[in-house]
């Protein structure tokens, strides 16, 4: 397991959660049928995170239910039931976790990454973005256009026409809600000041990604 000072992490370190502000909701405090339903979310979403355990950040959003369930049915059109190619949909959401210094949204990742089909080298190139000779050129067109909106809220013209042309303008649409998305789920995790589930901890420790950027 690699210790947490000698893993990846962007320049500044990840956003501090040492000090929660919004806690999540105890699984034992929701009703049985809710209960029931996440737990079987969990197993079924375990094929990609390798955990059976409830998400913390499904716990924190339920502090507001109206919104968590218009968010979950409006997420899940994005991931994972999205239509752009999954290893590509899991670079995009990694770089933009890295560029939020967000912990929670990395260290979930990078396990559902792996499962996707990323390779370790491929993750841990991910901090160096677009310009590296490990990509492919659709892989390289959605890390250029994930930057882009980080960076100026926008997709310049030239990335815009070379994303097009390696997925469509069709997924180029989703592509850019799927940056928005999580940039904005980013912004909530790191408000909130949410910190790693611990096994997800464990796993992410375990991940043979560290050094390899």
């Amino acid at each position: 397991m690699t210790p947490v000072e000698r893993q990846l992490a962007p320049p500044g370190g990840w956003r501090d959660t040492a000090a929660p502000r919004l806690t999540p909701i105890a699984l034992s405090g929701l009703s049985w049928p809710l209960r029931t339903l996440l737990r079987l979310g969990a197993r079924w979403g375990s094929k990609r995170t390798g955990s059976t355990v409830v998400p913390d950040v499904f716990l924190l959003l339920l502090r507001h239910p109206h919104l968590f369930w218009a968010w979950l049915r409006f997420a899940s059109k994005l991931m994972p039931f999205g239509t752009l190619d999954r290893r590509d949909a899991e670079l995009v959401i990694l770089r933009v976790a890295w560029n939020c210094r967000c912990r929670y949204e990395w260290g979930q990742h990078v396990a559902i990454g792996l499962r996707a089909g990323l390779t370790p080298e491929e993750i841990g190139a991910v901090p160096q973005g677009a310009d590296t000779p490990t990509w492919s050129p659709r892989q390289r067109a959605v890390l250029q256009a994930t930057d882009e909106i980080h960076a100026h809220r926008q997709v310049s013209h030239a990335t815009w026409q070379f994303v097009s042309e390696n997925v469509g303008s069709r997924r180029a649409l989703e592509l850019v809600m799927l940056v928005g998305h999580y940039e904005m789920l980013a912004g909530v995790l790191n408000s909130a000041c949410l910190p790693l589930e611990p096994d997800t901890e464990a796993r992410l420790a375990q991940a043979p990604i560290h050094g390899s950027s």
